[in-house]
């Protein structure tokens, strides 16, 4: 959706409210659930940490110039969201906590909630981290419960095996099961019947439509059209006029409560990623270098935790001014090991900086944010892995899968290469706010 933040919250979760639309509402047409962690991030950092459990707490980059992540709903309140510079967040939340981001922790404790998922039906549909649609209408029959008593159970086992909450939606189709989750929060549980998705949907904002961001809502605005009920009753050619023709089909169609779409389990990922933007903007080549080593390292465990391998490196460079460029190439082979992929990115951060100089030695302006990511996918199992001439047969990636147990057994500082050690005596390691895939929405 666009901006769920908009939703009312908590308008439809207690048993009784919302007519024929709530907790207790029939769901014998409803087959699809949406699962969404409720500020999964820093209810993580609160499992960890019990003393910050009650206070607002923000999971966002150090220095400074990052964005917060995550945000428990003691925070919101004051007008914290994710997205939202964190800069800004602590001026309206002087008292907030502010936790660095533990993407391991992060990645570890949402394998445990897709597991309790999986144990329920093997259609499950990962969104993000933290959220996934499930298909259970076959799993009502085996189970003899409605998919309301499935999705309260989700959220029961949830809470007692892993201390954390969560939210569902229950709905026909998954557009209208994204929209239950995000009108239940937090953790609550809300089902729409077919029949009343339009009278729950007309009075809401256009950004409770998938795929209304804000530039879109901007323009829907200039024409007057604010709520849904106003777009469905607009004639599709002044619509396609505004939006274009295939964005007017697609939100026509959702104001109309049609959503074709099945659960597709475990959906090939298109590419996996991480970007760092720095606390004091970088010249220097050789902590740039270093960043992008250690952000090729989480790339790489991050495939190979998922079984993934990719063709395509990039990188994307932020410059002071915010202008912001990326490049890439093709790799003769899939790659998963932090060093080959660390290689190629090096390789085009130089060629950047040809460009940027036309000499072959350039350098670059002050830089503001990195980032390396991956695409071209393709699953590990299987893969014939050719060698390089003189290379052993046990090597680099070994030695990384073996660094992978080690941080799954001792945590994720357990093990990473020498150059990547902060120093001591000198605290030479630059500080800056890591982000992963996404930040969260619910």
């Amino acid at each position: 959706m666009g901006r769920s933040a908009d939703l009312p919250r908590r308008a439809y979760s207690e048993p009784g409210v919302g007519g024929a639309a709530g907790p207790d509402a029939d769901d014998s047409a409803c087959g699809i659930l949406h699962v969404d962690m409720d500020a999964f991030y820093a209810s993580v950092e609160v499992r960890r940490r019990p003393e910050l459990r009650g206070r607002p707490v923000i999971v966002a980059g150090g220095g400074g110039r990052g964005v917060v992540l995550s945000a428990t709903y003691e925070a919101r309140p004051y007008g914290v969201r994710a997205a939202m510079p964190a800069t800004r967040a602590l001026r309206r939340c002087p008292a907030a906590v502010v936790v660095e981001p533990d993407f391991p922790s992060y990645t570890e404790a949402s394998a445990a909630v897709m597991a309790i998922f999986r144990t329920v039906t093997p259609l499950v549909e990962p969104l993000s981290l933290d959220e996934a649609f499930l298909d259970v209408t076959g799993a009502r029959r085996r189970l003899r419960a409605g998919a309301a008593g499935i999705g309260r159970a989700i959220r029961a086992r949830v809470r007692a095996e892993l201390d954390l909450a969560c939210s569902v939606g229950v709905a026909g189709t998954k557009f209208a099961a994204k929209l239950a989750s995000g009108l239940a929060k937090p953790d609550g549980i809300l089902v729409i019947p077919p029949e009343e998705l339009t009278a729950v949907l007309h009075p809401l904002p256009v950004t409770a439509l998938w795929g209304v961001g804000a530039r879109t809502a901007d323009q829907l605005d200039r024409i007057g059209l604010r709520t849904v009920a106003e777009l469905a009753a607009t004639p599709p050619a002044t619509l396609r006029r505004i939006v274009g023709a295939a964005a007017a089909e697609h939100l026509l169609a959702l104001a109309a409560g049609r959503d074709p779409r099945r659960v597709v389990p475990d959906a090939a990922e298109k590419s996996v990623g991480a970007e760092r933007t720095f606390s004091t903007d970088l010249v220097e080549p050789a902590a740039l270098r270093r960043h992008l080593l250690a952000l090729s390292e989480r790339v790489a465990v991050t495939l190979r935790r998922r079984g993934l391998a990719g063709r395509v490196v990039s990188i994307k460079v932020r410059y002071a001014d915010f202008t912001t460029v990326t490049r890439s190439r093709t790799a003769g082979a899939p790659l998963d090991v932090a060093r080959d992929i660390y290689r190629a990115a090096v390789d085009l951060l130089d060629r950047l900086a040809a460009e940027h100089t036309g000499t072959e030695r350039g350098s670059l302006p002050a830089i503001r944010l990195l980032g390396v990511r991956m695409a071209g996918m393709t699953t590990v199992a299987g893969l014939p892995r050719q060698l390089s001439l003189g290379e052993p047969d046990h090597g680099r990636r070994e030695a990384e899968v073996a660094a992978d147990a080690a941080r799954t057994r001792f945590g994720s500082a357990a093990v990473g290469p020498a150059t990547l050690v902060t120093s001591a005596a000198t605290g030479r390691k630059a500080r800056g706010h890591s982000a992963g895939p996404a930040v969260e929405r619910g």
